[in-house]
């Protein structure tokens, strides 16, 4: 597969991940655009690896959780709306403005998460990777991972107004 090939079938793919972890989706490009453009060059070895697609998401976790991007992500702006552009697994937001409620009081408890603490809940429940694999991507021990997804997860729980709002079937 050349990279052109690569790049046209897993370009959204990748923003799709990349906007969850940054939670921009103009970081999120900017991040992409800069991972693709290293791999154009090392592209060769890339592709001889097992999986190039798995090396290069990895690119992008290193390069949102680089000291380059630490800047970019102490500013995430509130993006309520962005959040419901992403496929939801649920089906679809009922109310359109509940669900923009909803997305943005998220987006604005992910903004004060860590890098690591996020980069944790993105590859635990986004990418669907067990303690093992993200232990191994971020270079830390299991108990780490588990103890950066129990700080972000505490630091993510709703309130119990917010709680109301949610639908019993989504609750469990």
């Amino acid at each position: 597969m050349t990279f052109e090939q690569f790049a046209m079938a897993r370009l959204p793919s990748l923003l799709r991940y990349a906007v969850v972890l940054t939670g921009d989706r103009d970081l999120a490009q900017d991040v992409v655009q800069e991972v693709l453009a290293r791999a154009q060059v090392r592209w060769r070895r890339i592709n001889e690896a097992d999986s190039p697609e798995a090396y290069v998401r990895r690119m992008v976790l290193n390069e949102y959780l680089s000291w380059r991007r630490s800047w970019a992500v102490r500013h995430v702006h509130s993006v309520g709306e962005r959040l419901i552009e992403l496929d939801d697994a649920r089906g679809g937001v009922r109310d359109h403005a509940e669900g923009v409620v909803m997305a943005d009081v998220l987006w604005r408890r992910l903004a004060t998460l860590g890098r690591k603490q996020r980069a944790v809940l993105v590859l635990r429940y986004y990418e669907q990777l067990d303690d093992d694999q993200i232990a191994d991507l971020l270079g830390c021990s299991q108990a780490t991972v588990r103890s950066h997804a129990s700080r972000a997860l505490k630091t993510l729980r709703l309130s119990p107004e917010l709680m109301e709002r949610i639908p019993a079937e989504e609750k469990s």
